[in-house]
């Protein structure tokens, strides 16, 4: 519904439209923006993608620790995210590389 709204009311000439992941787990993140790329039949003149601040960084942080030689590690983790949701925001990801634990934060303000 949230494609078929965006296809109904916002200009061709927008060049994008980005979500927050909202506490979403990077793969639950990364499935949902997979599915409104995929989407057939509904027009998306613009790009469609997350502002993945928290769910891109979950498994690099985990991976880095803050230690010097855990940076290799964490950049491979980076990249392989970065991977994950290039093929998101073409519709192509099939799953499976992403943390499943849920970055929501009860209460979190900004």
């Amino acid at each position: 519904m949230t494609v078929r709204t965006l296809s109904r009311s916002i200009v061709p000439a927008l060049p994008g439209v980005v979500f927050l992941s909202g506490g979403q787990s990077e793969e639950d993140a990364s499935l949902n923006l997979n599915a409104m790329n995929a989407m057939t039949g509904v027009a998306k003149p613009w790009a469609l993608t997350f502002s993945y601040g928290r769910a891109l960084q979950k498994s690099v942080l985990a991976a880095w620790q803050g230690k010097p030689e855990n940076v290799a590690a964490a950049q491979a983790s980076l990249l392989e995210r970065a991977k994950s949701n290039g093929l998101a925001a073409l519709g192509k990801y099939e799953g499976g590389s992403g943390s499943t634990a849920s970055d929501f934060v009860a209460n979190y303000r900004y």
